[in-house]
């Protein structure tokens, strides 16, 4: 069984809608000084733009954790 790890990095758009953008695997050891930094740094450059525009400001962040076991079975 393994988990996996995701960051979501949850933001608002120009339209007022929430956009997420997903992290695979981020590093353990993360900070909320760190994950806010880098939410404003990704606000401030305009790296994203989503259907609804682009993203102007952060809503929240959160870590999801997901267990997964994988059986192999005959093909």
């Amino acid at each position: 069984m393994d988990v996996e790890r995701t960051l979501e990095l949850r933001f608002a758009n120009a339209a007022g809608r929430t956009v997420t953008v997903r992290v695979a695997e981020p590093r353990a050891n993360l900070t909320a000084a760190e994950i806010e930094a880098a939410m404003n740094a990704i606000v401030e450059a305009g790296v994203f733009i989503s259907s609804g525009g682009g993203l102007v400001g952060r809503v929240g962040a959160r870590l999801v954790a997901r267990e997964v076991t994988e059986y192999e079975v005959g093909a």
